[in-house]
């Protein structure tokens, strides 16, 4: 799968995506701010949000715990005050393609799609809570861009119905915990390994932990995307900037996720380059344990293993027992095969 001209797998660095979300206040300016910090700390992306209060909720819904833990009991008033315009997630869209990072935007409504298609978006993305909204992922596909679909609070079985939804369609799949924030014990990276399991698209991580390094850990269990949100200030007031990272913890979680991927390597047992000395020196073959002339029987006593494995490898040791030597051989010699009838 790419985004753009960047490939996105096992082979390539993990690709980042630094989630505004809506941690810019509902201010514009704040939201440029954010762009740009992204952009320093090394991101590949960055995600905004495209909702409106009244299209999203009814009358019956109500705030998540984390949420009114930080002091917001009305959800509409709350999800009003953080709407963007038009107008600004196209001057935003705009200044992350001028700082080289792909914009990428969540929308929660069918009828949002049409409004912001026109921008330059390098995908969308569909937040856990709908990637189980069959009309909604339908009607992005009909866009041809690619997806990143987040697969918190669901089950296997829901992840399996949302692929079959998909088909052929350029998407990847985001593990992820629907907890703001995540406890390091709920963390459940090995979800990313089983996700892994039932597809061969590209499996990335969400993540909602505190820590700096569950980036890093999340590529070492094959997690190919990142996510986390991103913020001016962890102490500002706002739904997620508590669950987010500072620009300078941001930078370092992008530099421990990269060294991962370096780390990981291919999902493959290989002798390396590196190790071929060490191999060679270290390894035992087969030696005479005393002068032999040609013509010899080779009995258990006149031989033994030794290093350099330069000749015959020490597993074959029984199988010589009994074979002839066609030429002499010295004491603590490496036997070869052309010493051998």
């Amino acid at each position: 799968m790419n985004i753009g001209a960047t490939a996105i797998g096992l082979d390539a660095p993990p690709y980042i995506i630094a989630e505004l979300g809506v941690n810019h206040d509902g201010d514009v300016q704040r939201a440029h701010q954010l762009i740009d910090l992204a952009a320093d700390a090394g991101a590949d992306a960055i995600k905004l949000q495209h909702f409106r209060a009244d299209l999203l909720m009814s009358a019956a819904s109500r705030p998540a715990v984390y949420q009114r833990a930080a002091g917001f009991d009305d959800p509409h008033a709350m999800l009003r005050a953080l709407e963007l315009s038009l107008d600004a997630l196209t001057s935003l869209a705009a200044h992350a393609r001028e700082r080289n990072v792909d914009p990428i935007v969540t929308v929660f409504s069918v009828e949002l799609v049409g409004d912001i298609d026109h921008l330059p978006w390098a995908a969308y993305k569909v937040a856990s809570p709908d990637c189980v909204h069959a009309p909604l992922i339908q009607r992005l596909m009909r866009t041809g861009r690619p997806l990143f679909i987040s697969t918190g609070a669901t089950t296997m079985q829901e992840v399996r119905t949302t692929l079959s939804w998909i088909e052929h369609h350029p998407a990847a799949l985001l593990h992820c915990v629907s907890a703001y924030p995540t406890p390091d014990d709920d963390a459940a990276l090995g979800g990313i390994v089983a996700m892994s399991r039932c597809t061969d698209r590209p499996v990335g991580y969400s993540d909602h932990t505190m820590s700096i390094d569950t980036g890093g850990l999340a590529v070492a269990a094959g997690a190919v995307i990142l996510e986390r949100h991103l913020t001016y200030d962890t102490n500002a007031v706002g739904p997620d900037h508590a669950a987010s990272l500072a620009p300078a913890d941001f930078a370092t979680y992008i530099n421990a996720a990269h060294r991962a991927q370096r780390m990981r390597g291919p999902w493959t047992k290989t002798v390396r380059t590196i190790e071929e000395d060490v191999r060679s020196v270290s390894r035992q073959s087969v030696v005479a344990a005393r002068a032999l002339p040609a013509g010899h029987v080779i009995e258990p006593r006149d031989v033994t293993c030794k290093r350099p494995g330069e000749g015959l490898p020490a597993a074959l040791l029984d199988s010589i027992i009994g074979r002839a030597l066609q030429q002499p051989i010295d004491a603590d010699a490496p036997l070869t095969e052309a010493h051998l009838q």
